[in-house]
């Protein structure tokens, strides 16, 4: 009995050490307190930096903390290292309906008519095409009557429609913490930084294609971007930095529409020997 009785524990024994290895130790925590006590043991500035960086820390960085472990001898680089750990990195969203809440860089639908509030990001689409019109008009009256360039974009409808006729959108440009995206890049390092230089326009339909107009030309000179009576009024508002709400000053009639500005220049087939019209970057949704 007693021999069974050994061979059992020691089976026990020996089946509980793979366990035991595996289990996970428990994470560690450091605290202001346990950064002060290591540097008192000696330990050198780059052990404890090291140490800081490989632990989880819930540290204590408001001013009168960081003046504390300033007295108490705590090397600034060492400070350092706390703070940064302390940091909770942003989480960001394409769909929050808080306006406040951080969103990625872009252009937002606001759906209020869901069943659960949310934001609609519109991706923009470059054209890459454009086409001249009225040209043999503007060839047989010697250039009194006008041509326009026009910006083609690819497909019937836009993917985001609005079910309200006055929607309201949230812009959210690239702010200076290094949340660079681009995607309101004018060329040449030039960016928009207000919904001001956006022109909001009703977009022509065509077969399998929709059209905005971003110049024109007559004997009276060339002319590049929206033409003034193509534009929709709105208003805009700044809620945050680098974050507005744009809301159109009248319902907009069911159809496709879309917020255009110029990316560029020189793109485009040109008018009698001009350099071209800029290319246009639209943000493009439907209004049902």
């Amino acid at each position: 009995m007693k021999i069974r009785s050994l061979l059992r524990s020691t089976f026990l024994a020996a089946a509980l050490v793979p366990v035991m290895l595996a289990a996970p130790l428990s994470a560690e925590t450091l605290s202001n307190d346990d950064v002060i006590m290591l540097l008192e043991a000696g330990l050198g500035e780059e052990a404890v930096i090291a140490k800081i960086e490989t632990s989880d820390g819930n540290y204590l960085t408001d001013t009168a903390n960081l003046l504390a472990l300033r007295q108490k001898g705590v090397p600034s680089t060492v400070i350092a290292a706390m703070v940064k750990r302390s940091v909770v990195p942003v989480e960001m969203s394409d769909s929050s309906a808080d306006p406040m809440a951080p969103h990625f860089p872009g252009l937002y639908l606001f759906d209020e008519a869901a069943a659960q509030p949310r934001m609609w990001k519109i991706d923009p689409t470059s054209s890459t095409q454009t086409k001249t019109g009225g040209i043999l008009g503007y060839a047989l009256t010697g250039g009194i009557a006008s041509a326009s360039v026009k910006a083609v974009i690819p497909g019937d409808k836009a993917k985001i429609a609005s079910r309200v006729s006055r929607p309201v959108f949230y812009v959210y440009f690239d702010n200076d913490a290094g949340n660079s995206s681009g995607m309101f890049s004018t060329g040449f390092g030039a960016a928009i930084q207000t919904p001001n230089e956006f022109s909001l326009v009703k977009l022509m339909e065509k077969k399998g294609k929709r059209e905005a107009r971003i110049g024109s030309m007559n004997i009276g000179g060339a002319k590049a971007g929206v033409m003034d009576k193509d534009q929709i009024a709105f208003d805009y508002e700044q809620i945050a930095p680098s974050v507005f709400k744009v809301t159109p000053l009248n319902d907009l009639e069911p159809g496709q529409y879309g917020f255009v500005f110029a990316v560029g220049g020189g793109v485009g087939p040109g008018l009698a020997g001009s350099a071209g019209t800029a290319g246009a970057r639209v943000f493009a949704f439907g209004v049902e």
